[in-house]
């Protein structure tokens, strides 16, 4: 089992862990609909309450914090380990992205909706060098149906929002080549990575049939494995939660299973990196409700608005 660090325990769902150049971190913590910052001596703080299910987090070109909000989640215990499970939150009234700023406390909606559609259950963000961010839109699972999911393209000011790719199957984590000329989207049940080729910020260069979304497969994990959120390397190589085999999985740029680094926890859902040269990665291990720490054997792509 791989060595790591525990930073942070009794945690309620954590998810979206962003590094602080200070060694604080900030996260969501899904279940307890809260923004949460840890310090470097790892107290935890509730940094603001934003209700729903708050899913995904990233740091903007402005010092403030984006927030995918999933609208809530419903939660149960199976063999010790906390998971979602299939239906609606009672206060869901669909789903939003969120702008949070950490020096004020201000929080505010910036996009429910794309055109004519409401926005189902953002889930996870990447902000490109121009400023713009990328997001998937995991959908909603009820007891007897789910949403289509969807890849889309906004800008941190509020005034454009674009669909890239729909329908996609619960699309969960997203992230970005080093170069900027591939998004890259996660999906939950279907074990799958897709690549959507890029000839401009939110302009996707769609493939033919027979995708199913103008992506082209990167990668479809073995057996029963479920994908959750991501972050790069240096190398461009995508580090993925991975669902049900608890685990990092690492999937090169042309598709290679490179390796799977195992947690004690069935619900792995999240990695970024942080420490000096981005060589610790910070994983979410929702299921027990901790984030830890683990040297990394390659250093983390650096994001382009690092707090």
């Amino acid at each position: 089992m791989t060595d790591f660090q525990v930073i942070a325990s009794d945690l309620q769902f954590p998810e979206g862990p962003v590094a602080c150049s200070d060694g604080s971190l900030f996260l969501v913590e899904i279940q307890r609909e809260t923004i949460t910052r840890i310090a470097p001596d790892g107290t935890v703080a509730i940094a603001a309450w934003t209700g729903g299910g708050p899913n995904g987090l990233a740091a903007g070109p402005d010092g403030a914090l984006y927030v995918c909000n999933n609208g809530g989640f419903l939660f149960q215990q199976i063999t010790g380990f906390n998971r979602t499970r299939p239906g609606v939150h009672p206060d869901y009234a669909g789903g939003r992205i969120e702008r949070f700023d950490p020096a004020t406390g201000d929080l505010r909606t910036l996009y429910d909706r794309c055109g004519a559609h409401r926005l189902c259950g953002p889930n996870d963000l990447v902000f490109d060098r121009h400023g713009g961010f990328y997001f998937t839109d995991f959908g909603k699972n009820r007891e007897r149906d789910r949403d289509h999911a969807g890849l889309y393209y906004a800008r941190a000011d509020g005034s454009y929002i674009v669909e890239i790719a729909y329908p996609l199957v619960t699309a969960n984590g997203v992230g970005l080549s080093p170069d900027e000329s591939v998004v890259y989207v996660s999906e939950t049940e279907t074990g799958r990575v897709w690549a959507f080729d890029l000839d401009a910020p939110g302009q996707a260069r769609k493939h033919p049939f027979p995708s199913p979304n103008g992506g082209r497969l990167l990668c479809a994990l073995p057996g029963y494995q479920r994908l959750d959120s991501m972050a790069l390397d240096a190398h461009g190589n995508l580090c993925i939660g991975t669902l049900i085999s608890g685990c990092i999985t690492v999937i090169s740029p042309a598709g290679t299973i490179l390796q799977q680094v195992p947690f004690p926890d069935p619900m792995v859902t999240n990695i970024c990196f942080g420490g000096p040269n981005l060589r610790t990665a910070y994983v979410t291990l929702s299921g027990t409700g901790q984030l830890v720490a683990v040297a990394w054997p390659e250093s983390g792509l650096p994001l382009p608005f690092s707090r």
